[in-house]
């Protein structure tokens, strides 16, 4: 090789290790290992010899397996620093105990290899928990260094889009992870605790319902028709209640094709639950119950903090009706006794913009949303909402312009939303005109006709309370994570430049 070429090679990480795999083929050995049976994690030696004296020499055998994060090579003596999924362990390498050859092999190893021991546990003379290596053998040989140790891996474009580099140098990130794993873990359990039953329902779907979004188009080949995406579960999951099930819940993916920014992902997780003869009150006490069953997987306490905030999950929550809240925020009257054209000169004065096809409940929900969204930083349940904005809940009997609804705001954000579902189908069809009459006059987020819905509720659907939880934004919440892309494994990111 030619001196210019070996240069390129020492000058470049990736060839220089591409150059030591590839020595490592014609040597006739395995650069990419096989199952390794270990015995111990890292967590499980520091909790059974945590407790060893400095200097402290054991004949306990163990075996162990990891990533190299860190070594330090002083003559005839190594330090590797090796990480596996509990945490970081150190491994105490002599050329004395595993022979001249071996020792040069394993001092050639770069940070980022997976290595497994085999070895005896020891403390060493500066406190160090450590396993003596007898023998190793390399399991993968990493081609790319990892991020310089010092600054870690900081930006968050990169972060986002190689998110198994983020999760192998930063703990913190996958400290996150592990949370949200319990959040759900614990949600499912308390929903089973309370007689849900957990059900899957379609991914895709041939009429958009259940939500007012835009959703994601795909064409489906076998029956030759376009197909959505689904952008909620909630009439799958009602048609179950009319076939007789009483308590039925699914968490999974919904997908609308919208917009993203620190709390809105096209593709994100929800729990939606419904149960025959509950109400609003019954879904109030789920929701609760089920936020507070996560926060105390997650966090061990029902106080948290959220940006700087303390929320306090414990106590009774607020109830207030949209109505109250939207007048608090506006300081004024703020109700469907105001003419459209005075609810317009108010939404226009705190900021907002008017439609012109907007009756008075959308005007009233914006006049919310621009007045008092954000000043809801403890849990509140928000009540009472327009039957404009609400196609799938009850009327309120003592009036018709409102929906028996809430949804439920904390740090100012949407966690669930929830109705006294309808099950009247007369009145489920003149409000699907009205959707379907709304997607004629030009709105994409508008649902379609459901006849085999409306077909069910004929058939007779009892009484019953709904609800849908953000997952994702809940595990912002108890994560103390500023964007919803903390807590996706895999957020959505444009094309890399």
């Amino acid at each position: 090789m030619a001196d210019n070429q070996v240069q390129e090679i020492e000058d470049d990480p990736i060839e220089v290790r591409r150059a030591k795999r590839q020595a490592m083929i014609d040597a006739g050995e395995n650069p990419y290992g096989h199952a390794f049976d270990y015995t111990h994690h890292a967590a499980d030696i520091e909790a059974a010899y945590g407790h060893l004296e400095d200097g402290a020499m054991t004949e306990d055998a163990c075996a162990f397996a990891g990533r190299i994060m860190a070594k330090r090579v002083q003559g005839k003596v190594s330090f590797l620093t090796v990480r596996d999924t509990t945490g970081d362990l150190q491994l105490f390498c002599r050329i004395n105990v595993l022979g001249e050859e071996p020792y040069a092999q394993i001092k050639d190893l770069d940070i980022g290899d997976w290595i497994g021991v085999w070895g005896t546990i020891m403390k060493t003379r500066r406190g160090q928990l450590s396993i003596a290596v007898e023998r190793f053998e390399l399991l993968s040989k990493a081609l790319r260094p990892l991020p310089e140790k010092f600054h870690g891996l900081a930006d968050k474009e990169i972060r986002y889009r190689q998110r198994y580099v983020d999760l192998i140098v930063n703990p913190d990130v996958r400290e996150t992870f592990a949370k949200r794993f319990k959040i759900i873990s614990a949600g499912r359990r308390f929903m089973e605790e309370q007689g849900f039953y957990e059900v899957e329902t379609p991914f895709l779907h041939s009429i958009i319902g259940g939500a007012n979004a835009k959703p994601f188009v795909t064409h489906f080949n076998a029956l030759d028709r376009d197909y959505y995406l689904r952008i909620a579960t909630e009439l799958p999951l009602k048609r179950l209640l009319v076939g007789g099930f009483e308590r039925v819940f699914e968490i999974g993916r919904q997908f609308r094709n919208e917009g993203m920014d620190p709390y809105h992902n096209p593709e994100f997780t929800t729990m939606e639950a419904y149960q025959a003869f509950t109400d609003l009150e019954g879904m109030k006490h789920l929701t609760q119950g089920f936020i507070q069953a996560a926060a105390l997987a997650a966090c061990g306490t029902l106080q948290v903090e959220y940006q700087g905030q303390v929320i306090d999950l414990g106590g009774e929550w607020r109830s207030a009706s949209m109505v109250e809240l939207a007048s608090e925020g506006a300081g004024e009257d703020v109700s469907f006794d105001r003419t459209r054209e005075e609810l317009v000169e108010i939404l226009e004065r705190n900021g907002g913009h008017a439609e012109n096809a907007w009756g008075k409940g959308k005007l009233i929900a914006e006049i919310f949303e621009a007045v008092a969204e954000e000043k809801l930083v403890q849990p509140t349940f928000v009540c009472e909402h327009p039957l404009e904005m609400s196609p799938l809940a009850k009327k309120d009997p003592a009036n018709p312009e409102l929906t028996q609804r809430f949804e439920l705001f904390i740090c100012g954000h949407e966690y669930a939303n929830a109705f006294n579902e309808l099950n009247d189908p007369v009145d489920q069809a003149e409000r699907f005109h009205a959707q379907v009459a709304a997607k004629d006059m030009g709105d994409d987020e508008a649902m379609g006709f459901d006849a085999d819905y409306i077909r069910a509720l004929e058939y007779g659907m009892p009484p019953a309370g709904g609800v849908g939880i953000g997952i994702d934004r809940l595990v912002m919440l108890l994560t103390d994570s500023e964007s919803i892309r903390d807590v996706l494994l895999f957020p959505h990111m444009r094309d890399e430049a």
